[in-house]
Formats: C-alpha cells, sequence, structure tokens
C-alpha cells in the first residue's frame, strides 16, 4: 500500500488599520503532522488583492485567476505541500494493483461538509465527472483523469458517467485505467478537480448547476474557509471559516479579495499595509518594492518560455530559429526581467523535477556570429525579406521588459527592426491571429515527475506543441511515451525523458526564459502562506497575520 508520510470602480477602504483582539486559537500544522500550538490575535482578516474583475468563480474550471484560492474553501483528494511531498486530505490511502493498472482509494471517515453532510466516495466520483463534462469548460482535467477509462466518453459529450471509477462504498473508490500509470496517485492530488457535493454540483443531466457555489444558492464547501459573500461587479469576495471543517481549525477569522487591476497600484496598497497579500503580483521590481520575503517560495516544476510556432513564416525554417535563440544573451534576458529575483534563468524545458538536472544537456550559447550566419544560411538569407515578428503573451511588466529585451537583441545581433507585442494569446484576435511566431507561456507539471513534464509540454498531443509550437518529433514523441510507462524508481523514466529533452533542445523551437519561483505575494506580517507545486496555499487553516 502506497500512502502519505504524513499525515468595479475599485472598492479600498482607506480608513486606517484593522482592530485585532488580543485572544488566541489553537491550531494544527498540517493533517497527520502532529499539530503545534499557534498563539495568534482573534478576529484576524487576511485581505487580498486580486489582479482581475474576475466574472466566474466556480470551483471547477481548472484554471484562471481565482483557481489560485481553490484550497481555501475548497478540499482535494490529496495534496503536495511547500516540500512537494504528498499528504492525506479527502483520501488517506491509495493502493495500485501489481500492473499499477487499477488504483482503490479510502476517504477519511471524518470528511464533512459545511453543512455537516459525510463526503461519500459517490461525492468523488461526482466532482471528478462534473468536472470532465465539456459544458465545465476545465482547463486542465485531462492531467487528472486522460487515462482513466470511460473519461474519453465523457470529454467528448458521448456520456455523464466515467465507467472507470466506481464507489464501492461510501469509504472506498476503485479507478481502472486505460493502460498502467505507476504516478496516477499524485495526479489527484491537486485542486484541478476539488471535492464539491455532487447532489448539489450536478444536476440531472450531469453539467455543472450553475453558480451552485453560491452562498444565496445554499452552495456548501469542503474546505477550512467557506464563501460568505460575492459581489463580481464590486470584485469583492469574503469567507469565514468553515465550522464543520474536518481539519485544523482556521486561525483567520476571515478572507476578503479585492479587484484592483493595476500592478502599480497593487503596490502601492501592499506597501501601505492596506493589503496583506497578492494573488499574483509579476513585476521586474517586485524585490525592491516589497522586499525578498513577499517574493520567496521555493521553485515549483513551471518554467516561463518564448515558445516558435513552427507553422508560421519565417519559423519554420530551422537556421530562422536557430539564429534568434543564439541571438539572444540570456544571462542579460533575465537580469532585464527580474533583475533582483525572485525568479531564476533556466536553460532547459523542465525544472525541479528528478532528471532536471542532467550533465549530458548543452545549454543554446550565446553567439551573435553563429547567429548571423544560420540566418545568412536561411531561406531569407538576411533580415530584410523577415515578415514582421509577432510576439503574443505579453501581459505584465515583466514579461514586456523580456520580449523589448530579446526585440533589442535581434535588433543589435540581427538588424531585425520589425517586431510587435500585444497581450495574451486569448484576448487577441483578428486577421493577424494566423500569423503570431512567437507565444510566451508557462509549461509545468503538477507531480514531480519528468516524464509527465514532458509529456505535456513538448509531446506532440500536448497544448503547448498544437497550439503554439505546430511542433511533433516521433522520436520525442517516443521517448517519453515510454518514460511514462515505467516505474518511480525505475531509472529508464528520468533517462529517457532527459533524452527526449535533448532531441527537443536540437530542434530550435523555444528561448528558454526563466524556472519560477512560487513566490508567497504576502507580507513578512503573514505566517502561512507557504504555496506548492500546484499553485495552491498548501495550508490554508494555518494563515495567520501578525
Amino acid at each position: 500500500m502506497q500512502t502519505s508520510n504524513t499525515a468595479h470602480a475599485t472598492v479600498i477602504n482607506r480608513r486606517g488599520a484593522l482592530k485585532l483582539g488580543l485572544g488566541s486559537v489553537v491550531a494544527a500544522a498540517a493533517f497527520g503532522a502532529g499539530s503545534r500550538i499557534v498563539m495568534a490575535q482573534e478576529g484576524q482578516v487576511l485581505k487580498v488583492i486580486n489582479p482581475a474583475f474576475s466574472q466566474d468563480w466556480s470551483p471547477l474550471r481548472g484554471g484562471g485567476v481565482p483557481f489560485r484560492w481553490n484550497s481555501i474553501w475548497n478540499a482535494s483528494a490529496m495534496y503536495f505541500d511547500d516540500k512537494g511531498v504528498i499528504q492525506p486530505y479527502v483520501i488517506t490511502e491509495w493502493t495500485p494493483s501489481a500492473d499499477f493498472a487499477t488504483w482503490t482509494f479510502k476517504l477519511d471517515p471524518a470528511a464533512k461538509f459545511s453543512d455537516g453532510s459525510a463526503i461519500t466516495a459517490g461525492d468523488v466520483k461526482a466532482s471528478w465527472e462534473v468536472s470532465a463534462m465539456p459544458a465545465t469548460k476545465n482547463q486542465r482535467i485531462d492531467q487528472v483523469l486522460a487515462n482513466v477509462a470511460g473519461y474519453a466518453a465523457v470529454k467528448d459529450g458521448a456520456g455523464t458517467d466515467i465507467s472507470g471509477i466506481v464507489a464501492t462504498d461510501d469509504a472506498t473508490l476503485t479507478v481502472t485505467l486505460t493502460g498502467p500509470d505507476p504516478i496516477f496517485f499524485q495526479r489527484i492530488a491537486n485542486h484541478i478537480a476539488p471535492i464539491v457535493k455532487g447532489a448539489q454540483a450536478r444536476g440531472a443531466d450531469g453539467n455543472e448547476v450553475a453558480e451552485f457555489y453560491r452562498p444565496e444558492n445554499g452552495g456548501v464547501t469542503s474546505g477550512p474557509f467557506m464563501l460568505e459573500a460575492i459581489d463580481l461587479d464590486a470584485g469583492t469576495l469574503s469567507f469565514v471559516p468553515n465550522p464543520n471543517f474536518f481539519g485544523p481549525k482556521p486561525i483567520l477569522a476571515r478572507i476578503e479579495i479585492t479587484a484592483i487591476e493595476d500592478a502599480v497600484t497593487a503596490t502601492q496598497m501592499l506597501k501601505s499595509g492596506e493589503y496583506q497579500a497578492h494573488t499574483e503580483l509579476v513585476t521586474s521590481t517586485i524585490i525592491a518594492d516589497l522586499g525578498a520575503e513577499f517574493a520567496a517560495g521555493p521553485v515549483i516544476p513551471t518554467s516561463q518560455h518564448f515558445w516558435f510556432n513552427a507553422a508560421r513564416a519565417p519559423m519554420d525554417d530551422p537556421k530562422v530559429r536557430e539564429a534568434l535563440i543564439l541571438a539572444v544573451d540570456r544571462d542579460g534576458l533575465i537580469k532585464a526581467s527580474f533583475p533582483d529575483g525572485p525568479h531564476t534563468k533556466t536553460d532547459t524545458v523542465m525544472n525541479s523535477v528528478p532528471g532536471a538536472d542532467d550533465p549530458a544537456f548543452v545549454p543554446f550559447p550565446f553567439d551573435p556570429e553563429a547567429a548571423k550566419a544560420a540566418l545568412a544560411a536561411s531561406t531569407y538569407g538576411g533580415p530584410e525579406k523577415l515578415p514582421k515578428l509577432l510576439f503574443v503573451g505579453i501581459s505584465s511588466p515583466a514579461n514586456e521588459a523580456a520580449a523589448q529585451y530579446i526585440a533589442e537583441q535581434w535588433r543589435q545581433n540581427l538588424g531585425i527592426t520589425a517586431v510587435d507585442m500585444k497581450p495574451q494569446q486569448d484576448q487577441y484576435s483578428g486577421p493577424d491571429q494566423n500569423a503570431v511566431q512567437i507565444f510566451r507561456d508557462d509549461v509545468g507539471t503538477r507531480v514531480p515527475d519528468a516524464a509527465s513534464y514532458l509529456s505535456g509540454s513538448i509531446a506532440s498531443t500536448s497544448g503547448n506543441a498544437t497550439g503554439k509550437m505546430s511542433y511533433k518529433n516521433d522520436k520525442v514523441d517516443a521517448l517519453i511515451a515510454e518514460a511514462l510507462t515505467k516505474p518511480v524508481e525505475d531509472p529508464a523514466r528520468v533517462a529517457l525523458a532527459q533524452e527526449a529533452q535533448r532531441l527537443f533542445r536540437d530542434d530550435f523551437m523555444f528561448i528558454p526564459w526563466y524556472r519560477q519561483t512560487m513566490s508567497r505575494w504576502a507580507g513578512a506580517n503573514v505566517v502561512g502562506m507557504e504555496k506548492n507545486l500546484d499553485w495552491q496555499v498548501v495550508a490554508p487553516w494555518a494563515i495567520s497575520v501578525n
């Protein structure tokens, strides 16, 4: 048996500091890890800035800005702590069959929803099924359930029941896969498809009940806090402790989230102390503005890069791609975008997983002369005949600083001047959409595994390969596919993934940028805001404001 080792106008209050009481509460630091005494003031309120007026706070979307806060009000099957160690939550035991094709899961008998009703295996099944329904539009549900028998039919709209998920009784769930998956238990340890009350969240037709989670609709939650009020027009939400939470008692009396879209204004509000935390503040001066503690955190299996679209001219010429990569001083790139951190330069697609440090991997050099030679050897012969180069995903000050630095390097070293930049790719449309050649975006994995990292980022079946790079290399695909079949303990799982990454490097498909530090995005007076590899607050019940 495998188990865990341890159990609008912007609305801004300017009327002064929050008044706090002087009492204390007791909270456990983490499930199964024993408990510790945490002295905290009664009535503590955490005030958080959200960078967007998000109009959909369903916990079943698997992404987007609201996803960052899923863990405060929704429990997951299991979760990874900030050290990357898996922890039990609603599910406390997981046992694979000998061939890793069938898994048996046991639920915590104490698990309850905020209305006091028990969380059952049927609720877990319903949560995963409604997340798989095409109308739910869960952005990452494939990462959780793609290998489960019967999932494809539900995802394609041909059914509502995932046949491979069976609640054998209220406390036991059996999952049958389409093939062996030695790390399936890790795939469900996240908040992509959190545990909701099936009878409330799912309608008779199997689809998600619209806004089931809202307080006025009687919404119940499974996490340490519950939604008290939500005003989408004002961009405000408030959460209070869940009185029936089956884990440690939350320290905070309240969490208030307010939308403030401008990064400069948000920074000033954090510096003044009017707010203590931010959902995701990405600026080049974050440490200088708010201190190292604000941005401190672990390096997670997520990396940001500039991806080339090989289906669009001039990126359909490998020599052009090679020239554009070798012409960029990537040491200067990281200094231009994050001069003081917290993120650090990377040379590879994957990071922070076993095998990420590959001594056989040769990084792209900064070589302007070789870049000029490559461009001269291309079908274009030089910069004059190149079409305009269009970046998308340039949606934050740091993204803009990086893209502008790259464009300047191309100008200085290759004589390229026709470059344009646009914001988020999903907000950019028009006749030039198909002409986009460079996508700034992140890739990563929800599990600490090299094969999974590459499967979701460079394999031809990945969204990154199909939607951004138009990339397919049969040898790369074969190596990744074979790696995914190997047990976690087999060195071949890592070795095959490393070989795939080296082959991908030789195709000149991206400009490596940085490996991501999971910032706390909270002031030094906020305790317990550590996040994991899935961008989730690890132990929201332990958050306190000193």
